[in-house]
């Protein structure tokens, strides 16, 4: 796919993700999302590819426009979600709405996890998980994680693939999935674990530098969410399925870094915690 050259002097610096920069268009219909890690012209198009069929099947997300490049940053531009707010800045000023919010948020992941996934046109991620491994050096842990994934099966559901409270919005009236690049098929346990991910492993710091809020609210957030999105279930069995979680959030969480991040060793002490995880699962 072809890349349209933008000029920045078009745009005003709007927001700053985990590995990249958003811009919005000074006309006010579009934002750029250029990445500040090395994403490929390949990897960058895949994602938008991803984007547009997320929006072509109906999921609620913003419009994708184009594939974007600035001085070789690669991109891409989305319509402009007028008055738009993450759950996570919500959270950060209305702590009231945490509850509520937590609860929607449930229901239009329950939404995702009933769609049937065309997996003609999707990769699994299982795919993804496999991908990523094969990152850097071989490694036990490496080698743990790829025996455990080959125990998942492949689950022709969608999964958003990185579900949190700063990658939904609203505008008051819509609510919207944003950052869908790595949507994909599944089972649902991947997409609950990357989100416990941020409530058991994550330090203060960086969940205050992603979110603006800290571990007291996530871990609010989650137990809000989770009890949602298990609704029916027994103590015990909600309890259960939380801890099954477990081995899905250090797998996934480790090959979203490498992906991300071009580096196979995550920030202490998360290393050390999914490591400790890998070393006490049977595979």
């Amino acid at each position: 796919m072809d890349y349209t050259e933008i000029n920045l002097d078009d745009y005003t610096l709007s927001g700053e993700g985990g590995n990249s920069l958003v811009y919005s268009h000074k006309d006010g219909h579009s934002v750029a999302k250029l990445f500040t890690n090395k994403v490929d012209a390949e990897g960058a198009a895949e994602e938008f590819n991803t984007s547009l069929l997320v929006y072509e099947m109906g999921i609620p997300t913003p419009r994708p426009i184009r594939l974007v490049s600035h001085n070789g940053q690669l991109g891409q531009e989305f319509e402009r979600i007028e008055n738009k707010r993450s759950y996570a800045r919500i959270f950060s000023q209305e702590p009231q709405m945490i509850d509520p919010l937590s609860q929607r948020m449930a229901q239009m992941t329950r939404q995702i996890h009933a769609t049937p996934a065309d997996t003609s046109k999707m990769i699994s991620m299982k795919e993804r998980v496999y991908s990523a491994l094969k990152f850097g050096e071989p490694s036990e842990l490496k080698e743990r994680m790829a025996r455990f994934t080959d125990t998942v099966p492949d689950k022709p559901i969608c999964l958003h693939g990185d579900i949190n409270i700063g990658n939904i919005i609203t505008d008051g009236k819509r609510t919207m999935w944003i950052d869908v690049g790595d949507f994909s098929y599944g089972v649902p346990e991947w997409d609950l674990a990357w989100s416990v991910f941020f409530v058991k492993v994550v330090p203060e710091n960086i969940c205050l530098d992603l979110f603006h809020v800290g571990k007291d609210i996530l871990k609010q957030h989650w137990t809000v969410f989770f009890n949602a999105y298990t609704e029916g279930m027994t103590d015990k069995e909600r309890a259960d399925f939380e801890e099954s979680l477990t081995p899905y959030m250090a797998v996934r969480s480790y090959t979203f870094f490498i992906k991300n991040f071009q580096k196979d060793v995550m920030p202490h002490p998360m290393n050390e915690i999914i490591e400790e995880i890998m070393a006490n699962t049977k595979v």
